[in-house]
C-alpha cells in the first residue's frame, strides 16, 4: 500500500476542493502502475512537496531512486525537458519519464542534506549562484514557456490589478516594477532557467556537493532566476549583498538583472492581488531596496 500523507491531501483539497481530493486519491493507483512498469520496489518513507508525492524506490539492480508523481501543468510540463537538457550536470538526473502523466523517475539525492540547513545564508546564496551560473549556460530547448510571453502578460494585467490595490506605497512600488520590466521586455533572453532555485530545492549528493531539483523551467534571461534566493530566509539587510554577490558570480549586467528581479516581484504581487490578497511585505521590500539600481 502507498501511504498518501494527510498533509498532501489537505493541500490539494484546500486549493482544488473535491477535485483535489480525487486527484490525490488517484496517486496510489498511479504509483502501483509505475512501480510495476519500471520494475521498482518501495524503499523508505513517502515524502511530498507542495503538490508532488515522492516515493523512495530501488530498481531491479538495487539502485536507489525516487518516483515523483505530480500533475501536469504549464510549470511541471517542462521539468523533464530541462532535466534532459542538463543531463545531471548541476541538477538531479532524470532516469525515466512518462510525459502523459508527468511521472518521473529520478536519481536519489541526500534528502536529509538540504542547502537550507546551512547556518550561513550567505554561503547558501553563493551555492545557488554557482549552480545558476552553470545551469543557465544551457540554451533553452524548444517548447518551453518563454519569459518574453510572461513579461507581456504581466504588463497587460498590471493596470487592472493596481486599481484594486489601496496601499499607495505598494502601488508606487509595483508601478516602478512594471516600468523596469518595460525597459527589458524586448530582450527576454534564451537561456534555460530553473525559475524556482531556492535553498530548499538544492540537495547534496555523493557525486556533487550540491544539485538542483524541482525546476519549473522557462527560456529567458538569467536575471529572472535570482529572486528565490533573495526571498528565501528573507533578511532585509541582506538583499543588496545577495543581489550583488549573485550578479558577480553569474557575470550579469546589474541593470538588466535588477529589472528582471523586479519582474519577479511584479509577477508574485499580481498573483496575490488577483486572489484578493495584499502583496507580500518581503517582496515589496526587495523592490524597495533594488529599485534605485544597486551597484
Amino acid at each position: 500500500m502507498i501511504d498518501i500523507p494527510d498533509e498532501l491531501i489537505a493541500q490539494h483539497v484546500r486549493y482544488d476542493g473535491e477535485a483535489g481530493r480525487a486527484y490525490v486519491a488517484s496517486l496510489a493507483e498511479r504509483a502501483e502502475r509505475f512501480l510495476e512498469q519500471w520494475g521498482l520496489r518501495p524503499d523508505g518513507r513517502t515524502m511530498y512537496g507542495r503538490c508532488a508525492l515522492v516515493l523512495p524506490v530501488r530498481d531491479a539492480e538495487g539502485t536507489p531512486a525516487v518516483l515523483k508523481l505530480q500533475d501536469v501543468d504549464e510549470e511541471t510540463a517542462g521539468e523533464p525537458v530541462a532535466l534532459r537538457a542538463w543531463q545531471g550536470d548541476g541538477a538531479v538526473r532524470l532516469l525515466d519519464c512518462d510525459d502523459t502523466t508527468g511521472t518521473l523517475l529520478l536519481e536519489r539525492l541526500a534528502q536529509d542534506r538540504v542547502l537550507d540547513d546551512l547556518p550561513d545564508s550567505r554561503e547558501a546564496t553563493l551555492v545557488v549562484a554557482q549552480l545558476l551560473s552553470h545551469l543557465t549556460t544551457t540554451p533553452a530547448p524548444p517548447g518551453l514557456r518563454r519569459l518574453g510571453d510572461l513579461a507581456e502578460t504581466m504588463l497587460a494585467r498590471t493596470p487592472t490589478a493596481l486599481k484594486h490595490l489601496n496601499n499607495p506605497d505598494a502601488r508606487r512600488l509595483l508601478t516602478d516594477c512594471a516600468a523596469a520590466v518595460r525597459e527589458v521586455a524586448t530582450t527576454p533572453g534564451d537561456r534555460l532557467l530553473h525559475w524556482d532555485l531556492h535553498f530548499e530545492n538544492v540537495l547534496a549528493s555523493d557525486r556533487a556537493p550540491w544539485l538542483a531539483i524541482d525546476p519549473k523551467p522557462l527560456a529567458g534571461d538569467p536575471g529572472f532566476d535570482l529572486f528565490p534566493a533573495l526571498w528565501n530566509r528573507f533578511e532585509p539587510d541582506e538583499v543588496e549583498w545577495r543581489f550583488d554577490a549573485m550578479t558577480d558570480v553569474l557575470s550579469l549586467d546589474r541593470h538588466n538583472a535588477r529589472a528582471w528581479t523586479l519582474a519577479r516581484v511584479l509577477q508574485n504581487s499580481l498573483w496575490q492581488i488577483e486572489e484578493n490578497r495584499a502583496p507580500l511585505a518581503a517582496h515589496l521590500e526587495i523592490a524597495r531596496r533594488l529599485r534605485k539600481g544597486p551597484g
